[in-house]
């Protein structure tokens, strides 16, 4: 499993914003399925930008945006908390 850090670099290449909210989960629970992150975050003029990540490899699974009227009630996370569990990832 790559460092939260490392998947976290690789996307915001591809899709640049502040991150606001990760999980980590094995997509069904099961011992068997891939672990995934799941990260949000927004991105500026576009909105809130979720995405299913392969926590293995990096790629991005699934990808979903909403506009900007979509995302009025603003992010759940207070400042610093994701990059808390970034470091908390890197530490496993």
């Amino acid at each position: 499993m790559l460092p939260l850090r490392t998947v976290l670099e690789r996307v915001e290449r591809e899709y640049p914003g502040h991150v606001i909210d990760v999980e980590l989960e094995r997509e069904h629970e099961n011992k068997l399925e891939p672990w995934v992150s799941r990260i949000k975050f927004l991105r500026s003029g576009s909105g809130l930008v979720k995405l299913k990540v392969d926590a293995r490899t990096g790629a991005v699974i699934e990808s979903e945006e909403r506009s900007g009227a979509e995302t009025e009630r603003g992010p759940r996370l207070v400042i610093g908390e994701a990059e808390r569990a970034a470091d908390a990832h890197t530490d496993c």
